[in-house]
């Protein structure tokens, strides 16, 4: 079997587990959802090679992945991590000078009107008069 130098990027997608299905790897690509070198793509037949770098946004994250290969099937998920490298960068660490949002008691229900007057009093000391 001759391993394929190029493939369309919604069978990749599709062949990497990326994508649960063919059709929706080829609706994702089509809307934009992929950037193939930095360039963003409006369709699904848009060849790839081993080497390039795919930017792929999803819902609630971003995957930077580096193309090692094409696939020939779509195969268990430990065939599917060899079509590729995962080069996301890692999420910040939240500092210390982010404002934590104030926490309650866990079970302690919603604040009574007697404790919103509280809460209202330390957010705007001034408004006391």
């Amino acid at each position: 079997m001759e391993q394929t130098t190029r493939q369309r990027i919604d069978k990749w997608l599709f062949f990497a587990r990326v994508i649960k299905s063919r059709t929706l790897a080829g609706k994702f690509a089509a809307a934009g959802n992929v950037r193939v070198n930095s360039e963003k793509i409006d369709q699904a037949s848009v060849l790839i090679k081993p080497g390039d770098v795919l930017t792929i946004t999803q819902e609630r994250r971003i995957l930077v992945l580096r193309v090692l290969g094409c696939g020939q099937r779509r195969g268990p998920a430990p065939e599917a991590q060899l079509l590729y490298e995962d080069i996301t960068p890692k999420p910040a660490a939240a500092s210390e000078a982010d404002p934590v949002a104030a926490q309650r008691e866990p079970g302690s229900g919603r604040p009574t009107k007697r404790d919103r007057r509280k809460i209202d009093q330390f957010r705007n000391p001034e408004d006391d008069a």
